[in-house]
């Protein structure tokens, strides 16, 4: 019932902030869950009818009204805009073999040519009967092999509580058709500090260009058809809680 009641409310609320999601962030209300969310791309001069390089980035933070912990994140679905495309040609590929067991310098050593995004995550680590305590891990995004012909991307993080633990969380980047929306990305957040830890924040900037037998690619690409770009962002939590929340970015069109 709390799940239903959270999603009515965040409907809401991104009716409510739904202009005002162009220009700056959103927080959206889901009973006493608070989520800070934004994201963009660059540049916004794009063309309208071919695509051209840009990056992406986007990030997060969960609160209370309350104060109380915010229940665990678990699973992240987003849907992004039709009027794109994702670039792989030519561009190394890093392997989870490659990045198990590595810490943050190892990993990005172990496939450097495959890094297509960098960020920083962090958690609240609460064990039983002591005071939470922050954590934290850069994030390294790698393009990954494609499966089913699909591309995708590995997350990488890695953190020493309660003992050195690498995450490295595989992630499909599938091509759909589902009006505006062209491609979708989901992710299950791994468990922290043994179930104990909480994800409270996080943000990434992807984006990468490279040369391929003298031709240039880049690996995000869009363009301006509409007037503006869109991505829409599914959460769903510990306690049952489920959140949607639509971005909506402006765009010029140029020649």
């Amino acid at each position: 019932m709390r799940g239903k009641k959270s999603l009515a409310a965040l409907v809401a609320a991104v009716l409510a902030l739904g202009a005002a999601a162009s220009a700056s962030g959103i927080i959206l209300h889901a009973g006493d869950l608070v989520v800070h969310a934004n994201g963009g791309f660059a540049p916004k001069a794009l063309p309208k009818h071919r695509n051209a390089p840009i990056t992406l980035h986007g990030g997060g933070r969960l609160s209370t009204l309350s104060g109380d912990l915010p229940p665990i994140l678990k699973t992240i679905s987003i849907e992004f805009d039709r009027h794109g495309a994702v670039e792989t040609k030519g561009l190394p590929r890093c392997t989870a073999a490659k990045l198990q067991a590595t810490t943050v310098p190892a990993a990005r050593r172990a496939c450097p040519g495959a890094i297509v995004g960098k960020g920083s995550g962090t958690a609240l680590v609460a064990f039983p009967e002591q005071k939470p305590f922050p954590v934290s891990s850069p994030l390294t995004i790698f393009n990954g092999p494609p499966k089913n012909g699909q591309p995708t991307v590995l997350a990488h993080a890695y953190t020493t509580v309660p003992v050195p633990t690498t995450f490295v969380v595989p992630i499909v980047i599938e091509t759909i058709h589902k009006g505006v929306y062209g491609y979708r990305t989901s992710a299950v957040i791994p468990r922290i500090a043994g179930g104990y830890g909480i994800p409270i924040s996080g943000h990434l900037k992807i984006g990468r260009k490279w040369t391929y037998r003298g031709k240039h690619y880049s690996y995000l690409q869009a363009r301006c058809e509409t007037g503006r770009l869109q991505a829409r962002g599914e959460f769903t939590f510990s306690d049952g809680t489920f959140l949607i929340g639509t971005f909506l970015r402006p765009c010029k069109v140029r020649g």
